[in-house]
């Protein structure tokens, strides 16, 4: 599942969005529609779900939330004008408390805490990391969250490693996973390892192309690369390669267009 590109587009780093993939669900398949980075919709049984919207991808498409969850606090994550333009009035925004100096009247969900909103079930998970470096993500400021629709349990880990609150999680239907923070946090063998252990039924990895996401808010960043001098692409091959018979089905969502 890939965008065609014009090269026009690939020099205005325009984002489109896809057409939903399914997943089968009681009552109804669950649509997920990947736009970019992080940034990803849900739709079941008439409620929609905005997952880290971020006015960077092409909203136009995006359907107004019933709910909104977001992860961190940095713009790609928190992005007050996407939450204005998708939230239905008095959609719940559900976040860490880091965002409500830009989002007052969210609700802040710590991690561990668990809330019903918009009528699903919330669970907020720790988002940390494991080995130091910049940009660090300390534990208690950022959130996965575990939701339960239509009788499947789906998962956004947030940015995060294989933390031990992540591997503990059973029964996972559907999981988002990050990959290639840097430094040579979450490369493709160890995001591979972390999903083996979590054993969705369906993943899919994302906020992995980095200097793509930091063009799209200064088109003058410096880029950093990957590890051993990886494209971004070899790194997906590499973490799909990695799941192969093990019977989780991955999605290679088109989360960046000019792969």
């Amino acid at each position: 599942m890939r965008s065609q590109l014009t090269i026009a587009a690939l020099l205005t780093l325009t984002v489109y969005a896809a057409a939903a993939d399914r997943v089968p669900a009681n009552g109804g398949d669950i649509e997920i529609t990947p736009i970019v980075h992080s940034s990803v919709q849900l739709e079941y049984g008439g409620t929609v779900i905005q997952v880290d919207p971020w006015s960077a991808g092409d909203l136009t498409k995006a359907k107004p939330a019933d709910l909104i969850l977001i992860t961190d606090d940095p713009i790609h994550h928190l992005d007050p004008k996407a939450i204005g333009q998708l939230r239905k009035p008095g959609a719940p925004v559900v976040m860490p408390a880091t965002g409500k100096p830009k989002v007052p009247d969210g609700t802040v969900l710590a991690n561990g805490e668990q809330l019903v909103a918009a009528g699903i079930s919330i669970q907020a998970l720790p988002a940390y990391d494991l080995t130091p470096g910049d940009p660090a993500h300390p534990k208690g400021k950022a959130n996965g969250y575990l939701i339960s629709l239509g009788g499947k349990r789906i998962l956004f880990a947030g940015v995060t490693q294989c933390v031990p609150e992540l591997r503990a999680l059973k029964d996972i239907d559907v999981a988002f996973v990050p990959m290639n923070i840097p430094p040579n946090r979450m490369a493709p063998q160890e995001a591979a390892d972390c999903v083996k252990l979590l054993r969705p039924k369906v993943v899919y990895v994302n906020h992995y192309d980095q200097d793509y996401a930091a063009r799209l808010t200064n088109p003058q960043s410096t880029p950093r690369g990957l590890p051993g001098g990886l494209t971004v692409d070899q790194t997906v091959a590499a973490f799909g390669n990695a799941l192969k018979n093990t019977g989780i089905e991955f999605r290679d969502g088109p989360w960046y267009p000019a792969r």
